[in-house]
């Protein structure tokens, strides 16, 4: 038996290159970093970085739920953003959307995203019952 296992989601846009949506390994699921892209479509949804933020994080939430895990089971999330102007709008975002107790978190600005997004997100969490997993 295989020490880590890939996850695939349905709820979540498809993978632009080469990885998994996420990896369970040793009881911790690491999912791979979200912009906010529909997954219907595979665009980046309209209406700026809050409704990028709030689909980057919906679509964390789809891995997450693949892998047997949620959000109440994040213990890290990094977050690259296009401009830290934006700071603020994606940690109102965030708060909205990331139970308590909020996990350790780091956030960064880059020079660019995939698809010209305005924000990524990523994150490691506790991985539940493999059994619960699809």
């Amino acid at each position: 038996m295989s020490d880590r296992r890939a996850v695939t989601a349905e709820g979540a846009p498809a993978a632009i290159g080469p990885y998994s949506h996420a990896v369970v390994a040793n009881g911790l699921v690491f999912a791979a970093g979200q912009v906010g892209s529909d997954p219907a479509t595979g665009e980046l949804v309209e209406g700026g970085v809050t409704s990028q933020a709030k689909r980057a994080l919906a679509n964390v939430e789809a891995i997450l739920r693949a892998a047997g895990s949620g959000l109440d089971r994040v213990v890290k999330t990094t977050i690259f953003l296009a401009d830290m102007a934006d700071f603020a709008a994606v940690n109102e975002a965030y708060a909205e959307r990331m139970p308590e107790p909020y996990p350790a978190r780091t956030t960064v600005a880059v020079r660019a995203l995939p698809k010209g997004a305005l924000v990524e997100i990523e994150c490691v969490g506790l991985a539940t019952d493999p059994r619960r997993a699809s």
